[in-house]
C-alpha cells in the first residue's frame, strides 16, 4: 500500500488543528498535531514529516519564526516543506515567515481548498528537476543527487526553494524568466502565490551565492536570467 504523505500540524488551538487535520485525513494525507514547539520538535525526531504546517504564534514563548530558522538550520530538517500559519497578513511579516525559512505562507482565515492546493505545490516542487544530474555553468556547479552546490570548488549553503530555483536557472542558461513562469516552473502552482514570493527568493539564491550573487540578474520588465558572463 502507498504510504500516505504525513503533515505534521504545529497549532495551540484544538478547533483549528482538528479542522485541518479532518480535511486532510479526507483528501489522502496523515495529519500529525502538536500544540507547542516542545512537542512539534518531539514528533520531528520521531519521524519526518512530509509537509509542516506552522503556526506563527505558539505558547510558552515559542515563535513559529524560531522554529523554522531550528529547522531550517538542521541537516535532517532542512529540506522538509514549511508553510506558515498565521492571522498576521502584512507584507513585512510574509517576508519575515519566508527568510526564516518558509517555503509558503497562509494567512488566516484561509479556505481549505487553498490549504491543500499549497501543500500539494510543496509536495510537487520537492523533486529537483532533472534529479540525479550535475550541471554546471562557469564555475557555479549543482549536484542534484547530492544536493550540494559549489562555486570555485567552495561549498555554499542554499535553502531547498532557493535549490530548486538554482536548478532551474543552470538548466536554462542565459535565458530570460518572468516572475510567472517562475512560479509555474520551481513553485508548480502559482494560483495561490503571489509574483512577490519570487522576489524574495532571488534575493535571498543572490545572498547565499555570494561572489556568484551576479550570475543572477534583474532584466527590467522581464524578469530574472543567470549569465555565466556576469561575474567577469
Amino acid at each position: 500500500m502507498k504510504k500516505l504523505p504525513q503533515v505534521l500540524i504545529v497549532e495551540d488551538e484544538p478547533a483549528i488543528a482538528e479542522l485541518i487535520a479532518v480535511n486532510l485525513r479526507h483528501n489522502g494525507f496523515t495529519p500529525v498535531w502538536a500544540e507547542d514547539g516542545v512537542s512539534a520538535q518531539r514528533e520531528l525526531d520521531a519521524a519526518l514529516p512530509d509537509v509542516i504546517l506552522l503556526d506563527w504564534m505558539l505558547p510558552g514563548g515559542s515563535s513559529g519564526l524560531n522554529l523554522a530558522r531550528k529547522w531550517r538550520a538542521d541537516q535532517r530538517s532542512k529540506h522538509v516543506p514549511i508553510l506558515m500559519l498565521t492571522a498576521r497578513g502584512d507584507e513585512p511579516d510574509k517576508i519575515a515567515g519566508l527568510d526564516a525559512g518558509a517555503d509558503d505562507y497562509i494567512t488566516k482565515p484561509f479556505s481549505t481548498q487553498e490549504l491543500l492546493a499549497r501543500i500539494r505545490a510543496v509536495l510537487r516542487r520537492r523533486t529537483p528537476e532533472q534529479a540525479g544530474e550535475r550541471v554546471q555553468v562557469g564555475d557555479l556547479v549543482l549536484d542534484s543527487e547530492t544536493h550540494r552546490v559549489t562555486y570555485q570548488d567552495q561549498p555554499l549553503k542554499l535553502g531547498p526553494t532557493e535549490f530548486k530555483l538554482l536548478n532551474h536557472f543552470m538548466h536554462n542558461p542565459e535565458r530570460v524568466h518572468s516572475r510567472g513562469q517562475l512560479l509555474d516552473k520551481v513553485w508548480g502552482d502559482h494560483v495561490y502565490i503571489e509574483e512577490r514570493t519570487v522576489d524574495v527568493h532571488i534575493k535571498r539564491l543572490r545572498e547565499a551565492l555570494g561572489e556568484a550573487g551576479s550570475l543572477v540578474e534583474t532584466v527590467r520588465g522581464a524578469g530574472y536570467r543567470l549569465s555565466a558572463g556576469s561575474t567577469a
